[in-house]
């Protein structure tokens, strides 16, 4: 029998995500690259792999049982590669490295710098991800280790193959136009009901953990604008047209004119790296994590 990582991976991920459309969203293909893959695989297998069920496919009791041992073999491939990187005297190699749109502004380039100088024989290669997709991606495979948020009201699934590392701890503010709330400068979120909201798609982590605050408080926001770019919802604060949640580095993406208001009530994200857990130990992921460390140590000193 002679399979491919990819196969094995897209058959692990059906039996976590169930469709094959969410198995080509979280690696990145088509839904007809990722049918090839398993049609691959069973052909491969010599067994039948998956079962229609109307529109959606089922696995087999042959595929359920080789989706056991191809975690352990992923597992295993992982490990061979850690093993590999530390036999050389230098830490090189390409890590694939997801991250948000505020991460690839404010924190990569600065990473990317200090990585050419103390390992140059690292490649790192980024990909900009929907936020939210950061932590399925590093599950998946598509990238070697992520920076994405955690919200401690709507916290990232915990899983036991991934670790989640936390590097920065933001606290929010609340952005108001020019002229909104005279002389206040310190507000408390249930003081907030007849303001109109500026939130990303209310599914998203980040708007469910404002919903959730703002409910303890006693108040459900007001969305009258659904955006998802921080620039942009910065810009319509600007215009004086809503308010909206805001952090230190989410203020770096675009220069605007408003006011910052605290909040009474604590809110805060998390920046974290997500990694697998079988390739912690990988002497090129340990070195790129060592440098966000030191760079979050370094803004936590300031």
């Amino acid at each position: 029998m002679e399979w491919t990582s990819a196969q094995l991976r897209s058959l692990v991920e059906l039996t976590h995500r169930g469709t094959i459309t969410a198995v080509a969203e979280a690696l990145g293909y088509t839904p007809g690259g990722v049918s090839q893959q398993l049609n691959a695989l069973e052909r491969s297998a010599g067994h039948p792999l998956l079962r229609r069920v109307g529109r959606r496919v089922e696995l087999t009791d042959a595929g359920t049982a080789l989706a056991a041992h191809a975690e352990r073999m992923l597992g295993i491939e992982a490990d061979a590669v850690a093993a590999l990187e530390r036999t050389s005297d230098t830490v090189s190699g390409t890590l694939n490295v997801g991250l948000f749109a505020t991460a690839a502004a404010e924190i990569l380039p600065t990473a990317l710098s200090r990585v050419r100088a103390t390992h140059p024989a690292l490649v790192v290669r980024s990909h900009e991800l929907v936020v939210d997709d950061v932590h399925d991606a590093v599950a998946a495979g598509s990238v070697d280790l992520a920076l994405g948020l955690d919200y401690p009201d709507v916290p990232i699934p915990r899983e036991p193959t991934l670790r989640l590392e936390r590097l920065f701890r933001e606290r929010f503010s609340l952005a108001v136009p020019d002229g909104t709330l005279p002389g206040v400068r310190k507000i408390s979120l249930a003081h907030t009901g007849e303001l109109s909201w500026i939130l990303p798609d209310l599914t998203t982590h980040y708007a469910r953990a404002v919903l959730t605050v703002c409910r303890r408080a006693g108040v459900e926001p007001r969305v009258h604008h659904q955006v998802t770019d921080t620039a942009a919802s910065l810009a319509l604060v600007e215009a004086g047209v809503g308010v909206t949640p805001v952090t230190d580095f989410m203020r770096q993406l675009r220069p605007s004119r408003f006011r910052v208001l605290s909040l009474t009530e604590p809110f805060e994200r998390h920046i974290v790296v997500i990694v697998r857990a079988a390739a912690r130990t990988r002497p090129s992921v340990a070195a790129l994590v060592e440098v966000l460390r030191e760079l979050a140590d370094d803004a936590a000193s300031r």
